[in-house]
C-alpha cells in the first residue's frame, strides 16, 4: 500500500467486514490535487452498484484552493474501477439483506488514487457497545499484566 490519504475509522466501529477490494477511482484533475494535500473525508460515505458498474457516493473531496470555475463539485458521484468477477460477486453479496460496500480508506499507489472498499454488515447499538466494553476490559488486563512484570503489583 502507498501513501494513505485519509481512513474511516468509525466504519469499523460500525460494521462487521467480511471481505474487502481495492478499485481505482475515476477522478478530476482537481480532485487529485485535493487528494494529494489529503482534503478528503470518508464519513457518511457509501458504494454502490448500478448497471453493472460501482460508484462511489457521498464522499467528500474539498473543492481545490487554486481551482478555476472548472473546480470539480465536492460530493459528486464517482466511478470505481473494478474487475468483471469481482463487481458480479458484489452484486450477489450486495442484494443479501443487511450487506454494505464501504469505503474504509482512500490512498496512492504507484501514482493512483485507490480506495478500499469493505464488504460488511451493520452492527446494532448493543454490539457497539459490547465491543467497546470488551476492549476496554482488555486494555485493562494487559495493563495489570504490565505493571505486574514491572513488579509495581
Amino acid at each position: 500500500m502507498g501513501k494513505r490519504v485519509t481512513k474511516n475509522k468509525q466504519a469499523f466501529r460500525d460494521f462487521d467486514f467480511e471481505e474487502f477490494y481495492e478499485a481505482g477511482i475515476v477522478l478530476r484533475g482537481t480532485e487529485v490535487k485535493s487528494l494529494r494535500s489529503g482534503r478528503c473525508s470518508l464519513k457518511d460515505g457509501y458504494a454502490k452498484v448500478t448497471d453493472g458498474e460501482v460508484f462511489l457516493h457521498n464522499v467528500h473531496i474539498a473543492r481545490y484552493e487554486e481551482g478555476n470555475r472548472e473546480n470539480h463539485e465536492p460530493r459528486r458521484k464517482r466511478k470505481l474501477l473494478l474487475r468483471k468477477p469481482e463487481i458480479n460477486r458484489l452484486i450477489g453479496k450486495t442484494q443479501q439483506k443487511g450487506y454494505s460496500l464501504i469505503p474504509v480508506e482512500i490512498y496512492f499507489k504507484g501514482g493512483y488514487a485507490k480506495v478500499k472498499l469493505g464488504l460488511g454488515k451493520g452492527r446494532k447499538e448493543y454490539d457497539k457497545r459490547r465491543k467497546i466494553k470488551e476492549k476496554d476490559e482488555q486494555r485493562r488486563i494487559e495493563k495489570k499484566l504490565k505493571d505486574h512484570s514491572r513488579g509495581r503489583i
